[in-house]
Parts: structure tokens; C-alpha cells; sequence
């Protein structure tokens, strides 16, 4: 029974017509508080914040729409206090009570009658709905309050909540007939449909909808963020009704799509929140989409209704624009496909769509195309080719066989673009089939055939089989084995089956993969194939059982990924990444000359490097080479670890000595020395209280937030000379210094000028050696150098090399002069099983030939020169960038949350990163403050890549993260 407002009898609903002035004169008058009064928006109440004159927050001063009766705001307001009492971690935005326990609250007048005023508590932190881009915890954040804020109200009782109101799902069929005259000519059409159809799959869950009271707007306007980011306040009872429980979820999803980048798979983390607290019935799961729906046709009719009647209300015609955005994503997906995703994101998927058995044509030896990204049909880049599949197919039935087909389900990577923000559609819906003659097909079952232009639909049932690309043969009613339509020969067929299946895309997005195939059929068995199976095993599960827990991986929730091509790394559902951090693949991931080396070194010999061929030698000579003098020595390992590790021991052999100078901030390796010297608490969080007494530091040189900064930066190199002077002087004269030759863990950044002939310097006056850390930085990296040290005009006694060296082989090299290797006798002998093996030679002697046959280098310097400079552009736009380090491909951007104090902005960092792989870019922090995205691609990068990446950059600092 109705109590409280019927919104029918008036559907006219303007906010009160009152001011700032007015406002304040309420608030004396009615309350004793002298404020300054500042209006908030509303579409159909009156809003205003008051402030001490210093203009302190004092409370919100809230004019019900005078169409709202007294009972109906006393019930909003108890439950308000219900919510609080129940959910201390919840802010909520309740009544004022005077000394005395009375509530702050009176009928006052208006231009448009009496209206219930009222002092509520004013929450700070700013609402959700200023947040721009939603990540999966805010989005799980809000389910999580929707959830605690109808388990706090059941049981509620009062007659105020039995009203009726447009954005009340039970009467949204009423309110879009009602309002949909305002909607505009060219979208009314697909509104009302839209709103018909979600009624008619809402109505028979209707008897099993649970009923109570529920806030009813529990928006992205409504929630406040706490300090954390993420929603810990609730505002605005106003829309208090009593309904189906599942509104107050719809409802609140709705409200997350018109935020950048939303679409309808991003609300999943919200239902499943929500259902992690309030466990969601089989009809409550089903009615959610169709509720989508409603209310994104409820939003728009209504708003465009309130601006046609009530034009000065400019918060309601700004609103118009995000409600048909949450529209238009409401209707982007089948309600079918979106209620088969929540019940999979709920672990209650009902499978796939049975099709009786039959056959259309029987094709037991059809060869299968695998498209798949780690199908060889798609080695060298072949998947970048748009028509590859019918290239693949034009080329086996030349070959002579009678058809080919490809898979039904498979995220196929043939076709996929590369540097596209947005997923592929690259899992497919159904199979294409091409043949070498004309076939013909038969209906697999008595069915209804329909001639389509392009081809044919065979209904049966709830069952349709859609085969565009034939010649149709019939129309209408047939029995099974009627010849229905044949293939055009070397021409591609379609054939897709389910529900709906003539207007399902080919290909859908990975995330929407499980609502689609969960309403279409696997085809392949009406073919005479076997039906594709599925893989549910999780890689990362069973990685996370089999390594040690501190064999750490990339992000939290990290992509599989199953190839590389140059630039890119591509994930399992056959989306290419833009790779922004894998210095390892100098020359680009499996590039075509490095596999065919490697193979054909497999096929020859692969031994340990204590026999004698001539790869070893070869590739010892090219690197010995490539050195300044009098370095002509090479030792061979493994890793960067080994080298570091090595290099140390050499100058600890060498000089007869057992301390070591090292940077702070740094990076070395994981080995005992490496991890000795190894100071960055970004790495090993311990890093500075377990270093072993023969390891000593020197000031991390940084001339953006170091102890010197800008033109003062040249200090750093004669302090670091005076402390290795004092520890010399201490008795304890150091056997060498090693450092990175450009401050590459700190974020990219060049060494101070002079820095390391000051310090090489130093340590070689006490008979020291100088170790050049090049790991990360060398092998043209920078550009204009191709090792690091040559930045600073210096050349070291010992280079460490690794990374770039082998391409993501495991070599690594060591280059010193004959007279420091010859010293290592003195502390036994070398060797390294496969270190400097004949395929590690040969691969490392063919990324040296990359590197210089394909300009690497050169390129590096170029499009390196390029990216920094676009980046530099964000910085003048974005405050949150602080500085670009770097030079070449080896850049860093330190992002902070205030330029002049420089404060690490690290969780946005963080987050920016997850956002760029949402985008389609891997890129990682870096720095002990993890406040530096480190941008070290293979150094094949080209300009569109780079500017892709920039652009992607712009939009998330843009958007939000």
C-alpha cells in the first residue's frame, strides 16, 4: 500500500526554487546557525553546503522536495541512524541532533510550498563520482557497500519507504511511458525497446525477488571516499524506498558506467563484493542486467524530462550527458550475455547451449587451423597479417585437402592489431569453413530455414544455426536431410549456433568470452569434428604451488603470456601488449635470425664451454672488441648476478683486499657478493641492515631529490672521493668500487658530471679498480653511447655485461684487461658449465650483429630522442610527473605528489601501471621509492609505438587511475 509520494501524480518534480540567500536565512532562522551557504546539485531537492565565515565545513542544509512528506524524511533519517549504528566503519550523513537529542529539523517555506529542512552531517573526502576512472578495488568497494547497506536495513519498518518513484524499479516500465515522449526523436525507438524487453525478462523473477527497504540511489554521487581512496561514507537518503533488495546493486553498478573506460564488465568486482556478504538468489542473479537496462532508460527519459521542465537546472542537464553513457553501456552487451558473466564471476556458470545431434555436412578429415598465439602458423610476425587465416586456408586446400575449419572458443591471436587501447574481439563465437568444391549443406534437424541475402538460419526451437557465406537452396519449414544450402568454393562460411546466434559478432572481447559462449553452441560436431574442449587449470595457480613464494612475478592478477614478437608481448586470449620494460629482448622478442641461429646450433653441438670450438673464441674476440683499451679479456657466465659477482671477486683477487665501495640505491644481482653490495631497499627491503662490514656506501648521487640537486649535483663525486680517502685512511683501503655507469635503479638518470672520474679516480690512487656495472645500460641502450661509462668520459677496469647480451638466452661476459685476469689464479680457477656455450656464443655473436645491421643503436637515440621529448610535453600538463630521466631507451618518469616537495607519489605508480596494462601497455616502477615508471624497451621500438605509449600515458593521467 501506497503511504508516501506517488511520483504519477505529478510526474513533474522541479527542485525548490530557492538560493543561496535563502538558504542562509533558513539556516538562522530555523536552526540558530550563521553560515555562508554554497548550493550542491540535485535533481529534485535542495542542497547546500554551509560554512563557518572562514569557511569551514559546519553541515549540509538539505530542502526536501516539497512533494516528500514529514513521514517520509523522519524514516529517511532513521535510516541513516540504523546504517551507522549497524556499520561503524561506514560514515553516514545523519541528521543533527541539538543538545538535547532533538533533531535539527523543521518545515519551512518555499516558493513551491512547505518543504522539510534539515541539518545533515557534512562527510569530507569528496564523492566517488569525482573520481573519473573506477580500478577493480574502488568498483569492489562500492559492492561492498551496497551489500552492508541492505544488510543493515532489512527488518527496517515505517510507512515512509511505501511510496512510488520513477527510480523505482518496479514502476520503470511506467516511468519511461510516462517520460519517453521527452527522449529525443532518433533514440526513443531503441530506449523503449530496450526497456520492453528487460521488463519481459524481469517479470517472471518478479514472485522470487525479495522485497525491503533500500537507499535506492546508492550511486557514485552519494558515496565519499575516504583517505584511502576508496568509498567509506554514505549521503543522501532522499530516494528511501521499499523495493526488490537486488535494486540497490543494479542501481549502484549503474552508476559505474559512465566513468572513463567503464563497460559493463568492469562492474563484476561490485557483484561479487556484494555477494560476498549478501549471497545473491538464481532470480536475483538473473534480474540484475534487465535492471541495468531499466535504469539506464529510466535515467535518460527522466533527465531529459527535468530539462524540459525545469531549464535552469544546470546540474541536471550536465548529469544528461553520463546518464545516456550509462544508457549506451547498459545496452551494449545482451542482458543473456551479462547475466552468463555474473554467474560466472559467481562460480555459477550453467555452461554452454546443447544442440540436438545432426549433421550439415560431414567433414571427418577437414584439416583444423590452430590460431591461437602459440600456433607456429604464426611465427615471424604472421599474426600481424589481417587476412592470415584465409591465407592459411587458400594455401592447404591448394595443397589438395577438401576443407579446412577453424575452432569454436579459441581467443585467437591471427588478425589481432597491436597498439589498440582497447581488448580484441579475439575469442571466436562460432567456426568458418572453407572447401575446395561446392558442398552441400543439409539441415541437421527438422527446422525453419530463412534465407538471410549473405546466407542461412535454420531455427529449431530456441536453437538457431546461422551460416552466412552460402547459396541458399531452401526456405521454411524442411525436415532432417534436406539439402538447405552449398558452399561457394574457396569462399569462407560462417557457422555459428545458439541462441540468437544470427546476431552474434565473430569475435568477442576475453572478459565477455564466458558470457557469450555460455548461450552458443560448439558447431564442430554437426561437422563430424570433435567438439573443442575446454582448459580450466589457472597457470598461475599452479606456478604459485611449484616455485618458492619469493620468485616473485609482475602484478598482482599478472597476464599469461605465451609469445613475444619484437615490441610486444602477446597474453594467451591473443592480445598483443606493448612491452615497455624488457631490456633483456634487446633486439625484440623472437627475433627470426637469433631462432634460426639457435636452432641450428641446437642441431650442431651444445656442450660445456671447457671444449674447444669456434663459437667461444669468436664471440670472446667480437666483445673484447667492442671495449676500450686495455681491456681485452672476456670471462663468460650466466646472468648479470654472475658478472657483478665475478667482477667483485676479481678486484678482491687482484688487490689482495676484502672492502668494496658501492653506491646506495643500487642494484647488482642476487648472488653473495652481488647481493652484498646490492643496497636498494626496493629489492630487498633488509638491504642496509644486512650488508656484511666489508661493504661500504657512498651518497646515492641523485640530482633530483639527493641531498644535492640541479647545479649542485657536482658534489656528489668529491664527497664519494673523500669517503673512500677516510676509509683508507682507516687501514681499510678498498679493493674496488662498483656502480651502475647511468643511476639505472634509481629511475634512468645520468650520473653527475664528473662523478665517476672523481671516484675512479679516488679509488685507484689506493690501488683499487673501478667496476662498470653495465647490465642494464650497455650495449647502445642510451643511444648516443653504447656503454654507460662513455657518458662520463671514463673507461673502468672491469665491465659487467648482461641482459642485452643474450636476448633472454642466459650469457653474460666480464671484460678486463690480461693482467686483472691473469690475478685470478691467485684465487683458484674459473669455470661456468654453460656459460659461453656454443649456443650462448652464437646467439650473443647474432645480437651483435642485430644491434649493428639493424641500427639499433642509432635507433635508440632516435626514438628514444622522441619519446622524451613527448613525454617531457605530458610533464608541462600533468604536475604529477616530476622530472624525465634519461637518455636513449633508458628513461625514467618520476611521478610525485607535490613538485616542491617532491613526495613519492608510489601507490599511484603503482596504479598508473595497472591501468596501463588495462590499455594495453607493460610497463613496471622503479626506484626505492617506486615512484619511477622505467621505460627500457627493446631497442626495435619504433615511433608509433612510442607515441602510442605516450598517448596511452596522457589518457591515464588524464582519466585517473
Amino acid at each position: 500500500m501506497t503511504i508516501g509520494t506517488d511520483f504519477f501524480d505529478a510526474v513533474t518534480l522541479p527542485a525548490p526554487r530557492v538560493d543561496e540567500a535563502w538558504a542562509r536565512r533558513v539556516a538562522h532562522e530555523s536552526f540558530g546557525v550563521d553560515a555562508v551557504a554554497h548550493r550542491l546539485g540535485s535533481n529534485q531537492d535542495a542542497n547546500f553546503l554551509l560554512r563557518t565565515p572562514a569557511g569551514h565545513p559546519m553541515a549540509v542544509l538539505k530542502v526536501s522536495n516539497p512533494a516528500f512528506g514529514a513521514a517520509e524524511v523522519s524514516d529517511q533519517d532513521a535510516a541513516a541512524d540504523r546504517i551507522a549504528a549497524a556499520c561503524p566503519r561506514l560514515r553516514v550523513a545523519q541528521v543533527l541532533r541539538a543538545d538535547d537529542g532533538a533533531v535539527r529539523r523543521a518545515t519551512v517555506e518555499t516558493p513551491d510550498g512547505p518543504a522539510v529542512a534539515r541539518l545533515i552531517r557534512f562527510l569530507d573526502g569528496g564523492t566517488l563520482f569525482g573520481k573519473g576512472y573506477l580500478d577493480p578495488r574502488s568498483v569492489a568497494r562500492l559492492g561492498e557497500v551496497a551489500g552492508q547497506v541492505d544488510l543493515a536495513l532489512a527488518g527496517l519498518a515505517g510507512d515512509g519507504p511505501d511510496r512510488v518513484l520513477q527510480w523505482d524499479p518496479r514502476y520503470a516500465d511506467r516511468a519511461v511511458a510516462a517520460l519517453g515522449s521527452s527522449l529525443p526523436p532518433a533514440r526513443r525507438a531503441e530506449i523503449e525497446s530496450a526497456a520492453a524487453y528487460a521488463w519481459d525478462l524481469l517479470t517472471p523473477l518478479v514472485p522470487d525477488l525479495p522485497v525491503q527497504v533500500v537507499h535506492l540511489d546508492l550511486t557514485d554521487d552519494n558515496t565519499v571516499l575516504g583517505a584511502d581512496g576508496l568509498v567509506d561514507g554514505v549521503i543522501d537518503f532522499s530516494d528511501l524506498t521499499r523495493t526488490w533488495t537486488i535494486s540497490e546493486l543494479a542501481i549502484a553498478i549503474s552508476s559505474i558506467l559512465h566513468h572513463p573506460g567503464a563497460e559493463p564488465a568492469d562492474v563484476l568486482p561490485a557483484v561479487r563484493a556484494y555477494h560476498s556478504l549478501r549471497p545473491l538468489s538464481d532470480a536475483e542473479i538473473a534480474a540484475i542486467w534487465p535492471l541495468v537496462v531499466l535504469r539506464g532508460a529510466v535515467l535518460v527519459a527522466s533527465g531529459c524530462h527535468q530539462v524540459a521542465v525545469d531549464g535552469d537546472n544546470a546540474y541536471a542537464e550536465t548529469r544528461l550527458v553520463r546518464e545516456w553513457r550509462i544508457a549506451d553501456q547498459a545496452l551494449s552487451v545482451p542482458p543473456g550475455v551479462m547475466t552468463a558473466l555474473i554467474r560466472d564471476a559467481l562460480g555459477s556458470s550453467a555452461g554452454g547451449v546443447s544442440v540436438p545431434d545432426g549433421v550439415l555436412l560431414g567433414l571427418p578429415d577437414a584439416v583444423v587451423l590452430d590460431l591461437s598465439p602459440q600456433s607456429s602458423l604464426l611465427d615471424d610476425g604472421a599474426w600481424e597479417n589481417a587476412d592470415i587465416a584465409q591465407t592459411l586456408a587458400a594455401d592447404r586446400l591448394a595443397a589438395g585437402h577438401r576443407a579446412v575449419v577453424t575452432k569454436f572458443g579459441e581467443a585467437r591471436l591471427a588478425g589481432s592489431r597491436a597498439l589498440v587501447q582497447e581488448s580484441p574481439a579475439s575469442v571466436a563465437t562460432g567456426i568458418d569453413l572453407w572447401t575446395a568444391g561446392s558442398e552441400e549443406l543439409t539441415a541437421p534437424w527438422d527446422c525453419e530455414v530463412s534465407s538471410t541475402g549473405s546466407g542461412i538460419v535454420l531455427r529449431a526451437n530456441d536453437i538457431e544455426l546461422a551460416v552466412p557465406g552460402v547459396d541458399a537452396r531452401a526456405e521454411g519449414a524442411v525436415v532432417a536431410g534436406t539439402v538447405v544450402a552449398t558452399t561457394v568454393p574457396r569462399g569462407r562460411t560462417r557457422i555459428t549456433a545458439g541462441h540468437r546466434a544470427g546476431s552474434v559478432p565473430e569475435g568477442v572481447a576475453p572478459k565477455y568470452a564466458p558470457g557469450w559462449l555460455a548461450t552458443l553452441a560448439d558447431p564442430a560436431p554437426l561437422l563430424g569434428l570433435p567438439a573443442t574442449g575446454s582448459v580450466t587449470d589457472s597457470v598461475l595457480a599452479r606456478r604459485e604451488r611449484a616455485l618458492a613464494e619469493v620468485q616473485e612475478h609482475y602484478y598482482r592478477e599478472p597476464p599469461r603470456i605465451e609469445r613475444g614478437w619484437r615490441h610486444f608481448l602477446v597474453t594467451e586470449d591473443g592480445r598483443p601488449l606493448l612491452d615497455m620494460i624488457n631490456n633483456v629482448a634487446v633486439a625484440g622478442h623472437s627475433h627470426p635470425r637469433i631462432a634460426r641461429t639457435a636452432e641450428r646450433q641446437l642441431r650442431l653441438l651444445n656442450t660445456n664451454s671447457r671444449f674447444n670450438y669456434e663459437a667461444i673464441a669468436e664471440f670472446g674476440a667480437r666483445l673484447a672488441d667492442l671495449a676500450p683499451d686495455p681491456l681485452d679479456t672476456v670471462f663468460l657466465v650466466n646472468s648479470g648476478s654472475e658478472a657483478a659477482d665475478l667482477a667483485i671477486r676479481l678486484a678482491l683477487v687482484a688487490t689482495g683486499r676484502s672492502d668494496v665501495v658501492a653506491m646506495s640505491e643500487a642494484y647488482h644481482g642476487w648472488t653473495y657478493a652481488s647481493d652484498a653490495v646490492s643496497t636498494s631497499v626496493a629489492d630487498n627491503p633488509n638491504a642496509l641492515d644486512s650488508r656484511p662490514d666489508w661493504v661500504h656506501t657512498v651518497p646515492a648521487p641523485n640530482p633530483y631529490r639527493g641531498r644535492h640537486r640541479g647545479a649542485d649535483a657536482h658534489r656528489y663525486g668529491p664527497e664519494a672521493a673523500a669517503i673512500i680517502d677516510e676509509l683508507a685512511a682507516s687501514g681499510r683501503p678498498p679493493a674496488g668500487f662498483i656502480g651502475e655507469s647511468y643511476y639505472g635503479n634509481a629511475g634512468g638518470m645520468p650520473l653527475p658530471e664528473g662523478y665517476l672520474a672523481a671516484v675512479y679516480s679516488a679509488v685507484r690512487r689506493h690501488g683499487g679498480l673501478a667496476i662498470a656495472d653495465e647490465i642494464q645500460v650497455g650495449y647502445g641502450r642510451l643511444g648516443h653511447w653504447f656503454w654507460g661509462f662513455e657518458q662520463q668520459e671514463v673507461v673502468p677496469d672491469i665491465i659487467a655485461v648482461a641482459k642485452a647480451v643474450g636476448n633472454g638466452v642466459p650469457v653474460a661476459a666480464v671484460i678486463t684487461s690480461r693482467a686483472v685476469a691473469a690475478k685470478y689464479r691467485d684465487g683458484g680457477y674459473f669455470f661456468s658449465s654453460t656459460g659461453g656455450s656454443p649456443l650462448s656464443s652464437r646467439v650473443g655473436l647474432c645480437v651483435l650483429d642485430i644491434i649493428r645491421d639493424e641500427g639499433l643503436q642509432g635507433n635508440a637515440r632516435d626514438v628514444g630522442g622522441h619519446l622524451k621529448a613527448r613525454l617531457e610535453e605530458l610533464a608541462q600538463r600533468h604536475e604529477i610527473i616530476g622530472a624525465v630521466h634519461g637518455s636513449g631507451l633508458y628513461l625514467g618518469v618520476e611521478l610525485v605528489r607535490d613538485r616542491s616537495t617532491l613526495e613519492p607519489a608510489a601507490s599511484e605508480t603503482a596504479a598508473i601501471c595497472d591501468r596501463m596494462l588495462d590499455l594495453g601497455v607493460v610497463i613496471q616502477p622503479t626506484s626505492d621509492r617506486m615512484n619511477v615508471l622505467k621505460v627500457k624497451p627493446p631497442l626495435c621500438l619504433d615511433r608509433s609505438a612510442a607515441d602510442f605509449f605516450a598517448d596511452t600515458l596522457d589518457r591515464v593521467l588524464s582519466e585517473g587511475w
